[in-house]
């Protein structure tokens, strides 16, 4: 359908849905369109207050992205029941009138896209608003040697759980800041990778990056890098972020989390030679005899802490600790996302 003769039925039901109120204020008066997706259908609908709402039907285990809550729009997981059907959406409405002119455009990317990805209406979602984000974005500073290696580290580590869980990006919580890369609450991941010629010592920063979660196990994943160029072997930077954003189930949020690590798509061009191989990567439970230096050890100790901006290196380039078998790896990786789930 041309994109002119969809947006004079999307505008139409729109304004046959506004000419009469909706009963009750948790309710919506509905229409269906005629491009359908997996699950069905898609519609529009308007609520008690007169907002409009774009509805993509979706399974009810799917998830979609917090954070959209206001002031203009706002996303979020909807079920709706008549007297025959019951069905969950993603719910997407425009709260300020004045836009709708606005919101209708953005709906039509949104159709279109769906239309083009009916098997994942949400991920299409995402990638609409996503574009549309982009518009505001600005470009950052490059990212420097050390921190290639470490985002390139935290990707490789961010894929593996993907692999498990297309959902798995939200244990990423290190470009946000946290203490640990990756986090449930109770179990934790640090990951360290390195540009060495042997050895084994990792940088840690500050006195709580090693400190177990309260109650619950820190593993530190090490790995070691190797940098090359051009058609070397190896994996391409740009490569694992798009690895990264096939696989999860809401290439937003990863951008998002992209973007706070430093790394834009926009960007991409000024990484396309970079590439990294992966010479050794060992896990380790970080335990009461693993060499750290933490805030509590030191409380336990009876020593003041007053030093602040700690940083420090650790050698785990000798025989202890032992690193963890891989069963031991599967289960630490198992545990991790049966805790987000």
């Amino acid at each position: 359908m041309r994109d002119e003769a969809l947006r004079d039925i999307v505008e139409a039901r729109w304004t046959a849905l506004g000419a009469e109120q909706a009963t009750d204020e948790r309710r919506l008066r509905v229409a269906q369109l005629s491009v359908t997706v997996a699950y069905g259908p898609m519609a529009v609908a308007v609520d008690h207050e007169g907002h409009r709402h774009l509805l993509i039907p979706i399974h009810g285990s799917s998830k979609v992205r917090s954070g959209i809550d206001g002031p203009v729009l706002r996303l979020r997981k909807r079920p709706l029941e008549d007297e025959e059907t019951y069905q969950t959406y993603a719910d997407l409405s425009c709260l300020r009138q004045d836009l709708d002119d606005l919101f209708t455009e953005l709906c039509l990317d949104v159709l279109q896209a769906a239309a083009g990805m009916p098997r994942t209406p949400v991920k299409a979602l995402h990638r609409v608003l996503d574009r549309w984000k982009a518009l505001f974005r600005t470009e950052g500073a490059p990212l420097g040697p050390e921190q290639l290696a470490g985002l390139f580290g935290e990707l490789t580590v961010l894929i593996g759980l993907l692999e498990r869980d297309p959902g798995a990006h939200r244990l990423w919580r290190g470009p946000d800041g946290h203490r640990h890369d990756f986090t449930s609450g109770v179990t934790a991941l640090e990951v360290k990778a390195g540009i060495t010629d042997g050895a084994r010592r990792p940088r840690i920063h500050g006195l709580d990056q090693l400190d177990p979660p309260e109650g619950g196990m820190l593993g530190l994943v090490w790995l070691r890098l190797q940098r090359s160029s051009g058609n070397s072997p190896g994996t391409a930077f740009v490569d694992l972020v798009e690895r990264a954003l096939h696989l999860c189930d809401d290439e937003g949020a990863v951008l998002d989390l992209l973007a706070a690590a430093g790394y834009r798509l926009a960007d991409a061009e000024r990484y396309h030679d970079v590439r990294f191989s992966v010479i050794e990567e060992r896990w380790y439970r970080v335990g009461p005899d693993f060499p750290s230096l933490t805030g509590r050890a030191l409380a336990a100790a009876g020593v003041p802490v007053t030093a602040l901006d700690v940083e420090y290196s650790i050698d785990l380039s000798g025989d202890s600790p032992v690193p963890l078998p891989s069963d031991q790896v599967s289960r630490l990786i198992d545990s991790l996302i049966q805790e987000s789930a």
